[in-house]
């Protein structure tokens, strides 16, 4: 996973209000696996900013996939 990429939480987060399937945006990488994640409402007002790793984050596509061997 990369800056800008569109991600959605795995698992959820209570202490920190996040739930699983909350969708966000990497907005940072720290480590191959540590990610700033942006969440925004549908009004563009950011509601969280986590640190996260990777196993909470499942990467979304809006594309088809090229075929894997």
């Amino acid at each position: 996973m990369k800056i800008l990429d569109t991600v959605a939480l795995t698992q959820n987060l209570p202490d920190l209000g996040l739930y699983k399937g909350q969708v966000g945006t990497i907005i940072e990488v720290y480590e191959p696996t540590v990610f700033e994640v942006e969440f925004v409402d549908l009004n563009g007002k950011t509601y969280a900013v986590e640190t996260l790793e990777a196993s909470q984050l499942m990467q979304l596509y809006y594309a088809p996939l090229p075929q894997t061997a």
